[in-house]
């Protein structure tokens, strides 16, 4: 799964960004300081920083410069309330790899991180997941089983590739919670069993069977034993 660090003073615009990109499956760290994302970006590298311009004390400008000294490129994609044709440029020309100005549409700026993490290179998790005659593609949004296309809903895609990422990799309901959900559900996991319900009806209604429960312990997705 790919780390994104946004960076945002506004609570409001912070909260919107890390809970939308969350939901398509990013894993998101956000902080509302230059300071806070340098530390962040120290201790966790992200695969893309989403940085606003104007923070208080280091701005974003003031931001980038100290991370393209401290650290190996990472891409970062500015937004900002000031749409100047001088700022742009600077973004720009300090090492970003793109400028979006406020108010934003959120479909247009996901796909422009999207863009910038495939000209990257991407991040872990970025190419297409196989497991047996099962795939997906994260950059598409693609499913396939025996090469027949699967429709899934967002939730279900979220949590077909959180397993694919971990295939052969037992994990369980509490953690499945936390890291595709994002929050407990004051501890009921009964959410966790009826969306895996859902998984088998739609890429496991043939054989092999790719999802497993082990009772008491958690989930489990692999291919066929040999």
């Amino acid at each position: 799964m790919q780390r994104l660090l946004v960076v945002d003073d506004d609570d409001t615009v912070r909260g919107l960004l890390a809970d939308a990109l969350r939901y398509v499956g990013y894993d998101v760290t956000a902080v509302a300081t230059g300071a806070d994302a340098l530390d962040a970006a120290r201790h966790d590298p992200p695969d893309l920083v989403v940085l606003d311009v104007m923070l208080p004390g280091l701005d974003g400008f003031d931001v980038i410069r100290r991370l393209r000294a401290a650290t190996e490129h990472v891409p970062v994609l500015f937004l900002s309330a000031r749409d100047d044709y001088a700022d742009k440029v600077n973004g720009l020309t300090l090492g970003g790899d793109d400028y979006v100005t406020k108010p934003f549409h959120l479909p247009e700026l996901i796909a422009r991180i999207e863009a910038i993490l495939r000209r990257a290179g991407g991040g872990p998790g970025d190419g297409t997941l196989s497991v047996a005659d099962l795939t997906l593609d994260p950059t598409t949004r693609e499913v396939t089983r025996g090469g027949r296309p699967v429709r899934l809903s967002p939730t279900e895609f979220r949590l077909l590739r959180y397993l694919m990422e971990r295939a052969g990799q037992v994990v369980s309901k509490p953690q499945i919670l936390e890291d595709v959900w994002h929050y407990d559900f004051a501890g009921d996991t009964s959410i966790v069993d009826t969306y895996v319900s859902y998984l088998r009806r739609k890429v496991d209604a043939g054989e092999p069977k790719l999802i497993h429960t082990l009772h008491r312990v958690g989930f489990v997705l692999r291919g066929p034993r040999r």
